[in-house]
């Protein structure tokens, strides 16, 4: 007796391996031990009426947080010297689940509240670092980029297919890691068919002439993004070395 089985879909589950991580226009993945968390959590507000047996709650503001394990590495622009200084100002980061075209990156804007030491008996030597988000919470995003690129001069890449035009308006992160010379502009575009592309509104970052770092977001929580979406860069320059990521929604923006 012969007994069959349904088969089974092919599984698209993926592992940690190859990942990135930068912040502030620095690529520090190489000195990244673990990430521990990156969590998204929203708030909430009570919302029980006098009918109710339970509590009842509606959601409110967001949150986001970033904590990970790094490396002591006290070479120039590496990880010790980009973490320790625990600036009072929002810095930038990045975590790419792995590197390639419409890959899953997280862009988070926010304060670096702690790089805590900890000297294991066995003579491991690694920091605790935890991000908190100032503002704008965090985004689960789309790469428009290959992870860490290269344009020697102005470049239109590969675009994604997002599937569907939506209307509901889009944020993007960008970090310059460095520039040769002159200026760069970088602009996200779409298209409705993959071959007329023009510049999202709202969709340019502000001119690059050094290593820096960008979070930007559609002037209307409405505002269309066509379902082919690329990044392009225009001007006269050299050797600019940049990573972009979009979250185009899919519903009215989160507050």
């Amino acid at each position: 007796m012969t007994t069959s089985y349904p088969e089974v879909g092919a599984i698209s589950k993926g592992s940690g391996l190859g990942d990135q991580l930068f912040i502030g226009g620095l690529d520090i993945g190489a000195d990244i031990n673990s990430i521990s968390s990156l969590a998204t959590p929203r708030g909430t507000l009570p919302a029980t009426d006098i009918t109710q047996s339970a509590e009842a709650r509606m959601f409110g503001k967001r949150d986001a947080m970033a904590d990970f394990t790094a490396y002591f590495d006290d070479a120039a622009n590496a990880s010790h010297s980009t973490l320790k200084t625990l600036p009072r100002t929002d810095v930038h980061l990045m975590y790419l689940r792995g590197a390639g075209l419409d890959k899953e990156a997280l862009g988070l804007v926010g304060k670096q509240v702690t790089y805590d030491p900890t000297r294991g008996d066995d003579g491991s030597f690694l920091f605790g670092v935890n991000v908190q988000s100032s503002a704008y919470g965090a985004d689960w995003s789309k790469q428009l980029t290959a992870g860490k690129v290269t344009h020697a001069s102005a470049t239109n890449v590969t675009a994604i297919d997002t599937a569907a035009s939506k209307s509901f308006g889009f944020q993007a992160y960008l970090q310059v890691f460095s520039i040769g010379s002159g200026t760069a502009t970088v602009t996200i575009e779409d298209s409705a068919d993959n071959v007329s592309f023009t510049p999202v509104t709202s969709g340019a970052f502000t001119n690059v002439t050094a290593s820096t770092v960008e979070r930007i977001q559609s002037s209307s929580d409405t505002g269309t993004v066509r379902r082919y979406v690329r990044v392009a860069t225009s001007g006269v320059f050299t050797n600019l070395v940049f990573a972009v990521a979009v979250n185009k929604n899919n519903a009215a923006r989160a507050i």
